[in-house]
């Protein structure tokens, strides 16, 4: 027994002995997850943010600030939980409109008069004389990221996943200016956009939010989109000029999480999480971004707002960020041993402002008493204060006249004219077997589908609320939905167009547009597990089918956020469009589908894919650069009028 046991000891000995090296590799593999290397990573610097005479005057200010003013900056409450007179307890720094958050009106999708007044109010209190009191004003938020699109009247433009579809980053900049113009006229001061995300699993709910699936199209989208928002860096005025700043989100690789989960983990290398989700915040920096956003996600298992080397050693440090740095609505409390209400590990890892939507009273008084105790020290405090007035500072905040204010820019000619743009060329032509397209003018077009007049399907999520759903025609004053966009076009030449959405007609028509799609949906709830399209219901492929049985050719317009499984439907229609989701100008889509009298032209399609099209419903990971790459439509395809090309059937498996 004796001899055994020795001999079992031995050979424990040798196994640790050979064993223990693997195992020490492994714990320091380990170790070094979800460090961030700051060195490997690109050094670029913030532009037009720092003025040295500024930097005095912030000394000044800082100097005589109390702690609780300094800790109040660094707060943000919704409009939905605070009033402007709490400001006269609570020097709470800014405050947001969530997108089911109406303003001081309770009045949900209400107009821009109702949203000026929700924002003078809310700055009046900040800024009342109180003894003792810094008067610093308030910097008022909300989600315009694809124009102004919480006012009823705004003009709303396609959603990225459409711009990106454009290749034109000199739209995405007149885009960003209109989007600036009618947030400053209603007296709201910056927006949380625009969205750098590079969507690698397009059964992400959020898919639609990104440009590309590429960085390198993304990159020169962010840099003109914060140019569009906030004006050239070293000539701005900010809201004097009609100018916003700007939100580049969300810091980093949101888009890359295992199996497209909302707020789920991107368990990739550092390599791939620079070169991919990473390197659009190069640029955005360089044109001078105000604030970054951090992501709800996390990097190899450690959550963003708690990641201290990404914050604080690569955005604040290597990539010289000098702006401020925003938490996503109560994303500190999922940080382990974090509530909504205390979260020291998110201020200390380099957030400079928690979003507290509902919890900033408990919130402030709990950061004062770490502040108080060293657990949050008052350097870090004071780098957050310094950074916040910094940003208010160059955004004009604390100039007494706002001229913007009140303008009737919401909704005019000019503005909805460029969306009207950006919806014609962001459409993506994937079929066009013997040449369907473009209709005459002088048609009789039968215009099929449930999406066919409703401009809230069009506009999709985060519109007029948060998941865009709850929306009529009677919420876009200004709007015009794709069929009434074909109704104009063709009645101006003589044809007719006749609306029925479930494919009825009384006389046969020439052809037959048929809109559908995805109905709206936004962050968590749109997230699928399948890209196959109405997989249980198969209800538009049967209206499309009714309509070719009868000989009638078939036009489809699908409405999406992302590009989706729809085999079926490509083989039965005659021609395919990928509309994505165009927003309110729906004449847009007309402009390019209507020919004149004689069946030419009046735009061609220019649209190009920005995301990669599966040829089978389980390519859910589906991206240029990777091996193997099978798509059915690959990244940059589009037809146009000019080049043609008959698609044959595809597989249905």
């Amino acid at each position: 027994m004796l001899r055994i046991l020795c001999r079992t000891s031995v050979l424990a000995a040798l196994l640790v002995w050979l064993v223990s090296p693997a195992m020490a590799a492994q714990s320091a593999d380990d170790a070094e997850r979800a460090i961030a290397h700051a060195a490997r990573w690109p050094r670029t610097r913030s532009v037009g943010l720092i003025d040295p005479k500024i930097e005095r005057w912030i000394d000044g200010v800082i100097g005589q600030m109390t702690l609780e003013e300094k800790v109040g900056q660094m707060i943000q409450a919704d409009i939905s939980t605070i009033r402007p007179e709490d400001l006269s307890i609570y020097p709470i720094g800014s405050i947001l409109a969530g997108g089911d958050s109406p303003p001081l009106n309770g009045e949900d999708r209400s107009n821009a008069s109702a949203w000026l007044e929700t924002a003078r109010a809310f700055r009046s209190g900040s800024v009342e004389a109180r003894p003792g009191r810094a008067a610093i004003p308030i910097l008022f938020g909300i989600d315009a990221v694809h124009g102004h699109n919480n006012v009823v009247g705004a003009t709303i433009f396609p959603h990225n996943i459409g711009l990106g579809a454009t290749r034109d980053s000199r739209l995405i900049r007149r885009i960003g200016v209109i989007t600036a113009r009618e947030t400053a006229a209603t007296g709201i001061d910056w927006v949380f956009a625009p969205t750098l995300a590079v969507p690698q699993d397009d059964r992400w709910g959020r898919t639609y939010e990104g440009y590309a699936e590429s960085p390198e199209l993304v990159r020169p989208y962010a840099r003109a989109m914060v140019l569009g928002l906030q004006g050239e860096p070293r000539k701005r005025r900010g809201v004097l000029d009609g100018y916003v700043a700007a939100t580049a989100k969300h810091f980093v690789a949101d888009g890359g999480t295992r199996d497209g989960i909302d707020q789920g983990d991107a368990d990739i290398d550092e390599k791939e999480l620079i070169r991919i989700h990473a390197a659009a915040y190069e640029d955005a920096i360089e044109a001078g971004v105000m604030t970054v956003m951090v992501s709800y996600s996390s990097w190899q298992g450690v959550k963003n707002h708690a990641n201290e080397s990404l914050i604080t050693d690569v955005l604040k440090g290597r990539m010289g960020f000098a702006g401020f740095v925003i938490g996503d609505w109560n994303g500190h409390g999922q940080v382990p041993g974090c509530t909504d209400d205390s979260c020291p590990q998110a201020i200390n890892a380099g957030i400079d402002m928690l979003m507290a939507p509902t919890a900033w009273r408990r919130l402030f008084e709990n950061t004062v008493r770490q502040a108080q105790s060293g657990e949050i020290s008052l350097a870090r405090i004071d780098d957050a204060v310094r950074r916040i007035l910094r940003v208010k500072a160059r955004l004009g905040l604390f100039e007494r006249e706002r001229p913007f204010e009140g303008r009737p820019v919401i909704g005019i000619a000019e503005h909805r004219a460029v969306a009207r743009e950006a919806v014609r060329k962001s459409l993506v032509l994937l079929k066009n077997n013997g040449g369907v397209l473009p209709i005459k003018g002088s048609a009789h077009v039968l215009v099929a589908g449930a999406a066919a007049d409703d401009i809230g399907v069009a506009c999709g999520g985060w519109t007029l609320s948060w998941q865009g759903t709850g929306n009529t025609n009677a919420h876009f004053p200004n709007g015009q939905s794709i069929y009434g966009g074909i109704r104009e076009a063709v009645t101006t030449m003589g044809g007719r167009a006749e609306l029925s959405p479930d494919g009825n007609y009384s006389v046969k028509p020439d052809v037959a547009i048929v809109v559908f799609g995805e109905r709206p949906y936004a962050e968590m709830k749109g997230d699928i597990r399948t890209l196959g399209y109405q997989a249980t219901d198969k209800s538009d492929l049967a209206l499309m089918k009714s309509l070719k049985a009868n000989g009638i050719p078939v036009v489809a317009v699908f409405l999406s956020g992302r590009p989706l499984w729809v085999n079926p439907e490509l083989n039965v229609a005659d021609a395919f469009v990928a509309a994505w989701l165009p927003g309110t100008e729906g004449g847009g889509v007309a402009d390019v589908l209507i020919g004149d009298v004689a069946g030419r032209s009046r735009y061609d399609f220019t649209g190009k894919l920005s995301f990669s099209w599966p040829k089978r419903v389980d390519q859910t990971r589906l991206n240029i650069g990777q091996t193997p790459y099978e798509p059915l439509f690959p990244y940059g395809y589009g037809l146009t009028y000019r080049k043609r090309a008959e698609l044959p059937p595809v597989p249905e498996d």
